[in-house]
């Protein structure tokens, strides 16, 4: 399925003492991750929230390998994992400069329909990028 690489520099305020990245900010390298990755099809998340769209998170799971250190360039690959429906679901693999596998990861997302607060189905035109 469609996939997308971004590279993000890991800053000090990430890391602890010891310089390694805190758990914590691999929420956000994974969000980072997805949004470019819709970026890349055209598709802005400020736009679908707009249009009464949004895609909460009801799942997300690490597994960490190596840490990442202070000022590391990180490579956050974000793979589709299958044809969304009323989810999407994402793969993603965080490297270092050097090519070591620091991180695997996996989350969930639904599409809400903002005025009802209910599930929806993803919108056609999300489908129509990816050519499902």
């Amino acid at each position: 399925m469609k996939a997308h690489q971004t590279q993000i520099k890991v800053r000090y305020a990430e890391t602890d003492q010891m310089g390694v990245v805190h758990h914590a900010n691999y929420a956000q390298y994974l969000e980072i991750g997805r949004l470019e990755w819709l970026s890349a099809l055209g598709i802005s998340y400020k736009e679908m929230e707009a249009e009464g769209i949004m895609l909460p998170v009801v799942s997300m799971s690490l597994s960490y390998k190596k840490p990442a250190l202070y000022d590391d360039i990180l490579t956050v690959s974000t793979q589709l994992l299958k044809p969304p429906t009323v989810s999407i679901e994402f793969n993603y693999e965080i490297h270092n400069s050097s090519g070591e596998l620091l991180t695997t990861a996996n989350t969930k997302l639904v599409f809400v329909n903002m005025k009802s607060n209910s599930p929806m189905r993803c919108p056609h035109y999300i489908l129509d990028k990816l050519q499902i």
